[in-house]
């Protein structure tokens, strides 16, 4: 069943490949695309089980068909109620029929397949179900369908976190499992982060095999994609984009990586800029654009403490030298490990110049980022100078950093700055807060209305109301 369901979605994906060489399609797709941006947006859906015999093969999910809320629960309920208690929610940032068609090994190429995990799963699963198209609010509520049906709240676990884990076979687990798509796609090819994403449920599923656990296991996307592919991939572009100049994309650099004996602090940011006396440098290119050149001498690291030491020559008409101290604490609350970028150093001509950075922090098995992390006060102010006023500034965009649980030249997932309470939400509270006072008030002034207690009678004496003065 396996097989069928991965044929099917392999030979509509050679009729798609196939229209291209039509010279109508392209016209066809100009307003194809016109009405899909209006039109609700799906997600794929990739099913399978240790069990038998889960589901049906899905007769109705021809080209073009969008599977619905209604009918994904015709899928899903026979697999909860008969299936294995321990479920597993791949969840990637963003996911499209596109990537299978792209880099999955749709014409016999297993050895070239960003998905040859999935790929060996699905065919060697007892049961499996391919949807090429789920309405996204259907696949949005998913986690909390599975929840009420499993009545177990949901797990985020990573592969450490799941190593350590008992499952057992009647005891019902939902795990979620969040597979960063988005997160890494700037610093790496679409093909390199889905193949390490595949990597990752690879591992997982032998985790669950070497404890012989049943379970059954769902991939899809948290949220509709924005197909990301290779230009190249595309042959003339859907007829060179109708003769449309492509703007120049900005170039992207891999990140600063320390090893010994293997990778151990991998730092990245869009832009690193530095100011002394408010004469700005950008260091960008210097720092990511040519790593032979780029001096990490007095960089060190162990378990419990990082340091990464950058020197430029000739910065300022000096030698300027930036060292990121880090150190790797066990908190017994929380009961994990927590890393805490302890300060900023900037050394030039014998003087040593403090930012505190203590903000800069998240649990050691993740990295940090943070979309600005500055000395400056309007983009968030994370770098406190150590003495008032400094004569050093700093400013790093989309700033990501790790310095433990490194696990190749890739980040793991990020623990990110923002906060909850974003300005839209203070400004919803203080106005809800507000009209709950104007109501609160006029409730109060309604309940202290008094009303007559005498009436006149028109057989009796007439009322007299004596004034007050």
């Amino acid at each position: 069943m396996a097989a069928t369901a991965v044929d099917r979605v392999r030979a509509g994906m050679r009729r798609s490949l196939a229209l291209w060489q039509m010279p109508w399609l392209p016209l066809v797709m100009v307003a194809a695309a016109a009405v899909a941006v209006a039109s609700e947006q799906q997600v794929p859906l990739v099913l399978w089980s240790s069990d038998r015999d889960l589901w049906a093969p899905a007769g109705d999910t021809h080209e073009g068909h969008i599977t619905s809320d209604m009918q994904l629960s015709t899928y899903l309920d026979p697999a909860l109620e008969l299936g294995p208690r321990n479920v597993l929610l791949f969840l990637q940032d963003k996911l499209s029929i596109e990537d299978f068609t792209a880099y999955g090994g749709v014409f016999g190429n297993k050895q070239d397949s960003a998905f040859s995990n999935l790929e060996n799963a699905l065919d060697l699963a007892p049961s499996s179900l391919v949807l090429p198209a789920v309405d996204w609010y259907a696949v949005s509520t998913l986690t909390t369908y599975l929840q009420e049906k499993l009545g177990a709240s949901p797990l985020h676990v990573d592969l450490a976190t799941l190593r350590e884990l008992k499952l057992n076979a009647s005891l019902p687990a939902l795990l979620l499992i969040r597979l960063p798509y988005t997160a890494s796609s700037g610093l790496m090819a679409p093909k390199e982060v889905l193949t390490g994403n595949d990597e990752v449920i690879g591992q997982v599923l032998s985790v669950l095999k070497s404890e012989d656990v049943p379970y059954t296991a769902a991939l899809t996307a948290v949220r509709p994609p924005r197909v990301a592919r290779d230009v190249a991939l595309v042959a003339g572009g859907l007829g060179r984009q109708l003769l449309q100049r492509q703007s120049a994309s900005p170039m992207i650099f891999s990140p600063v990586s320390y090893n010994d004996t293997a990778p151990r602090i991998l730092f990245w940011a869009q832009n690193f800029s530095v100011a002394y006396r408010d004469h700005w440098k950008d260091l960008t290119s210097l720092t990511f654009g040519d790593k032979d050149r780029l001096n990490l001498t007095g960089s060190f690291w162990n378990e419990s403490v990082a340091r990464l030491v950058l020197t430029y020559e000739q910065l300022f008409g000096t030698t300027v030298t930036f060292r990121f101290i880090l150190a790797n604490r066990f908190y017994p609350v929380s009961a994990r490990h927590w890393f805490t970028l302890e300060r900023l150093e900037i050394h030039s001509n014998g003087s040593v110049a403090y930012f505190n950075a203590s903000q800069v922090t998240g649990p050691s098995i993740y990295s940090f980022h943070c979309e600005y992390v500055s000395s400056l006060n309007k983009n968030g102010n994370l770098l406190v100078p150590g003495t008032q006023p400094s004569l050093w500034q700093m400013t790093f965009q989309d700033f990501q950093i790790q310095a433990f649980n490194v696990t190749g030249e890739q980040f793991s997932y990020a623990s990110d700055c923002a906060g909850f309470f974003s300005p839209g939400i203070w400004m919803g509270l203080l106005t809800s807060l507000f009209m709950l006072f104007i109501f609160t008030y006029g409730l109060h002034m309604i309940l202290s209305l008094k009303t007559m207690d005498r009436f006149d009678d028109h057989k009796g004496p007439t009322i007299a109301l004596t004034q007050i003065v």
